[in-house]
């Protein structure tokens, strides 16, 4: 027998969170490469006598829900910069914050007030210093729409065990 009613309420329940994590980059504008908006999925597994339920996203998701602690600016986070982390040196290697900058569109400007050419890799080295100071906020994209869909999961579970149960019952 496959508890259908069970798994079913399960799944929901992971659509409903992966949806509303989802929802919460864009309307936060922490969606800008889409890749931790795409990633953010689920795995549900049936075993014979229980369930496996799994959510995965990219390895930096977790700094970006419970944020990161600068080293002026605190937040009650597990996650901080330390005086002496290379977020810099980061920056210099990867240039992920200067690639940031192009997409949002942000430059700098020279005296005359036009744009500066090339400037990217200063503004990401700029980026990386303010980062490592003032933190990353918590966004808590994930967190929120976790702890809101699983209030309501042990009632949607145990009803749908029901109905699972009944059937088994019935159709002996």
């Amino acid at each position: 027998m496959i508890p259908k009613n069970t798994k079913q309420a399960l799944t929901t329940f992971a659509k409903r969170v992966v949806s509303r994590s989802r929802a919460n980059l864009t309307r936060t504008k922490k969606n800008v490469s889409k890749d931790l908006y795409d990633s953010i999925e689920f795995d549900l597994e049936v075993h014979k006598n229980s369930y496996s339920l799994s959510f995965y996203m990219e390895d930096y998701a977790e700094f970006q829900d419970k944020g990161v602690s600068g080293t002026e600016r605190k937040f009650d986070t597990p996650f901080s910069y330390k005086q002496n982390s290379n977020l810099l040196g980061f920056e210099l290697a990867t240039g992920t914050f200067a690639k940031w900058a192009k997409f949002r569109g942000i430059r700098f400007r020279n005296e005359k007030g036009q744009f500066a050419k090339g400037a990217y890799k200063s503004i990401g080295i700029a980026i990386a210093l303010a980062k490592k100071k003032k933190g990353i906020k918590p966004s808590l994209f994930f967190t929120k729409p976790f702890e809101a869909a699983f209030k309501d999961l042990p009632d949607n579970v145990i009803e749908a065990f029901g109905l699972d149960l009944t059937k088994v019952i019935t159709d002996r």
